[in-house]
Order: C-alpha cells, then sequence, then structure tokens
C-alpha cells in the first residue's frame, strides 16, 4: 500500500479518534449523531476506527494487532474518563460494544482488503 494511502487511513483514524473522544467526554453529546441506543453508538464508532486501524497497518512497520490494541485502548480509557465526567458513566458492556465494533471493523476491513488484492491481480472476488 502506497504510504499516501497508508498516511490517508492513520490521519481518519485520529481524526475519529479524536470526535469520539470529544463525544464521549460530553455531558450531553448532540441528539443529531445519536443513534438512539447507546450500545449502537459504541458499535457504530469502533467498527469504524478498527476498520481505518486495519488500513492504517497495511504496509506499516506496527503490525495490525498493535494498532487495534490501541482501538481497544482507547475504548477502555475513554469508559475510565466517563466515570469523572457530569451525567456519564463507564460501563463494561460499552466495552463489550466497542468490542463488537471492532469485530466488525475488521471484517470489513479483511473484505474490502481481499477484493482490492484480487481485483489488483485480475482475479474475480
Amino acid at each position: 500500500m502506497p504510504a499516501f494511502t497508508r498516511a490517508f487511513w492513520a490521519a481518519s483514524l485520529a481524526a475519529m479518534a479524536l470526535a469520539v473522544g470529544v463525544l464521549a467526554a460530553t455531558p450531553q453529546p448532540p441528539s443529531t449523531l445519536d443513534s438512539g441506543w447507546d450500545k449502537l453508538n459504541h458499535v457504530l464508532a469502533f467498527a469504524a476506527l478498527a476498520f481505518c486501524a486495519r488500513h492504517a497497518a497495511q504496509g506499516s512497520r506496527w503490525p495490525a494487532p498493535i494498532w487495534l490494541g490501541l482501538v481497544f485502548a482507547w475504548g477502555a480509557l475513554i469508559e475510565l474518563a466517563q466515570t469523572q465526567v457530569p451525567g456519564r458513566h463507564g460501563e463494561w458492556s460499552d466495552l463489550l460494544a466497542d468490542a463488537v465494533g471492532m469485530a466488525i471493523g475488521m471484517a470489513a476491513a479483511w473484505l474490502t482488503l481481499r477484493w482490492s488484492r484480487l481485483s489488483r491481480t485480475g482475479h474475480s472476488p
């Protein structure tokens, strides 16, 4: 994967991680960014983070498990920090929802990376 593509995915990951962190630290996040179910919010956010992390790991000197471990650690840090935010609270079930989202994001990234490799070699997916 070209360096500029890795840089794009890494920058996307950083921007999304920052946005998720800011939303998590906000006592009342905007309702326009709410799916209506807290656990779905976690799944969607961490699916996107894991998708970007997996793509950023392609050709990186850091293997994918390191990138994904950092994403999971970010979720754990957010849950700990939320214990100090008025109106918010950290929950183990939120961390589990983060992990489910990460699994979905990794599966989606695997599919897109596989499709990309197959299309480059001229094989059909």
